[in-house]
């Protein structure tokens, strides 16, 4: 709301500085940072801790030697910003209440004071309101995948100024309204997690035979057990590769059998520490089962690799959902002819072997021909093993957070085909399989169906909110009142005493702040 005519009677607009204080975090080297509490340490806030409430988990503690100026160190009330992130994600703000380790922030955050004695909660809730979050991205410049906006920027960002009264009547109701609305909310994610809970011990009991018992104790003893499956499968393979062999060779091979043991037979997996299987099944490593390849980036700065390209190319990113079924990102023919990027078949299962957030070790499924980059693992099933997929694709999707303990690395933990090769898997008869995927099926559609309803609560909540925030910052929550001391008047009388306070200008006076920020500068991490 820049117009002033478009003010509620009593309300000013004014620049963000004038009513809060704008403060940059702090960059450091990377070495300094310990994840424990210590003398002399500074809890060091980041944009992962600026949720809709401040999370205090996953801290990274600093020595207090890099917080320069007293006004890093956060203070109850102050209202923490995410400036430098994905552009979706800049302008998300939270508020601190309880402090539990004294505290400074990141480079990639920023704190808002706001001054005495305009109401801190009134300007949180306004820089939470979709409108203000969309003016602050306006600001934003984007290099790569990082949009960064200054404080510099930041400060002139245009705000809305009611009566201090107002203020305070306007976050009363707000409070009132959300308290309702969030004890919703809560009750919704609570069922959400119910859910979850749900559907892991659906994926319990059908790859360890629970599901299945008494479908077993009712239909006869299959003809193929599972450790005859895969000796079969094992075989299949075995046979498909000396016939690539043959192909290779025009059909003209030694006399003898001595290039056959060029053949190189999967591990099986170590059975000596997994659980036992129900009558009829056998474990088997996944390298056993199907071929485990991955895919390459083709170099970016290579036009020829990208312009034009017309071969889906999938990133780990997409590996979200259960099925790829789109991708906005396409290779040349060139490059897969150059370069190590291979075109996988679709049903093709892959495995993100590492990515950012929750990506690593998702499991999904290709619905088209498509190559991949390096960090997915791609399971290739051939006509032989393509009825034991879905029971595959089942064992991943359940083991999900096992399969992420088994990464290893530093910073970024990885998988590798190596792991995804060896993981093993319970394989039951071709009819049991069958019978699993198809009571699965049946649970879980119920189960997407009343997750799909929960979504759209959520996002039907979250409408309500903003529609409040909106109506709060254009006048409509709570009634005007034509004794209180207009805005205007407030923000004249508090701008002519920051005049008459105002510190000489003297060479001592100049160059402090910026020296110390120049001194940060030097430190980025």
């Amino acid at each position: 709301m820049n117009e002033e005519q478009e003010l509620p009677q009593g309300w000013k607009t004014a620049k963000l500085d004038e009513v809060m204080l704008p403060v940059r975090g702090i960059a450091f080297p990377k070495e300094v940072k310990a994840h424990a509490p210590a003398e002399g340490y500074l809890a060091c806030l980041r944009t992962t801790n600026v949720q809709k409430e401040v999370e205090w988990g996953d801290l990274w503690f600093i020595p207090r030697q890099y917080a320069k100026r007293e006004d890093q160190i956060v203070q109850p009330l102050d209202i923490l910003i995410s400036t430098a992130n994905s552009y979706e994600l800049v302008g998300k703000v939270a508020q601190v209440h309880a402090i539990p380790y004294e505290s400074t922030l990141g480079a990639f955050i920023s704190l808002l004071r706001v001054k005495a004695p305009f109401d801190a909660k009134f300007f949180y809730h306004y820089l939470s309101a979709s409108s203000t979050q969309e003016a602050i991205r306006g600001f934003a410049s984007t290099t790569t995948n990082i949009s960064n906006v200054s404080t510099g920027k930041l400060a002139t960002l245009d705000v809305v100024v009611p009566p201090l009264p107002e203020q305070r009547r306007i976050v009363a109701k707000l409070e009132e309204l959300f308290s309702r609305l969030d004890a919703g909310v809560a009750a919704v994610r609570r069922t959400q997690a119910l859910l979850k809970r749900y559907r892991q011990s659906v994926l319990h009991a059908a790859v360890t035979g629970e599901l299945t018992r008494a479908w077993r104790e009712a239909h006869p003893a299959p003809t193929e057990t599972g450790a005859a499956l895969l000796t079969r499968l094992r075989a299949e393979r075995r046979a498909q590769w000396e016939a690539a062999q043959s192909a290779k060779r025009g059909g003209q091979l030694p006399l003898n059998d001595a290039w056959k043991k060029k053949y190189e037979e999967p591990a099986a997996p170590d059975t000596s520490e997994l659980p036992e299987l129900p009558a009829g099944w056998a474990w088997a490593s996944v390298g056993q089962l199907v071929s485990v390849g991955t895919g390459a980036t083709p170099l970016k700065s290579n036009p020829l690799y990208h312009s034009e390209g017309t071969v889906p190319w999938v990133t780990s990113g997409a590996l979200n959902n259960l099925f790829i079924r789109e991708t906005q990102q396409f290779i040349t023919e060139l490059a897969v002819e150059e370069t190590n990027a291979k075109v996988f078949p679709a049903g093709t299962l892959l495995v993100a072997m590492y990515g950012e957030g929750k990506t690593r070790g998702k499991v999904s499924e290709l619905t088209f021909p498509a190559a991949t980059n390096q960090a997915c693992a791609a399971l290739i099933f051939d006509d032989a093993a393509m009825d034991a997929k879905e029971m595959v694709k089942l064992f991943f999707e359940k083991n999900y957070d096992d399969l992420r303990r088994l990464s290893s690395g530093g910073v970024q933990p990885n998988l590798n085909l190596s792991l995804i090769k060896a993981t093993a898997v319970p394989l039951p008869p071709l009819a049991e399989q069958a019978e699993i995927v198809a009571e699965v099926e049946r649970r879980l559609t119920v189960l997407d169906v009343l997750s799909q309803t929960l979504t759209a609560e959520l996002k039907r909540a979250e409408r309500l909110r903003q529609s409040l925030l909106h109506r709060a910052f254009t006048g409509r929550l709570v009634p005007q009142d034509a004794t209180d001391e207009p805005a205007a008047a407030l923000l004249a009388r508090l701008r002519e005493g920051a005049a008459g306070a105002a510190p000489a200008k003297g060479k001592a006076g100049r160059g402090r702040q910026p020296k110390a920020i120049a001194q940060q500068a030097t430190l980025g991490f």
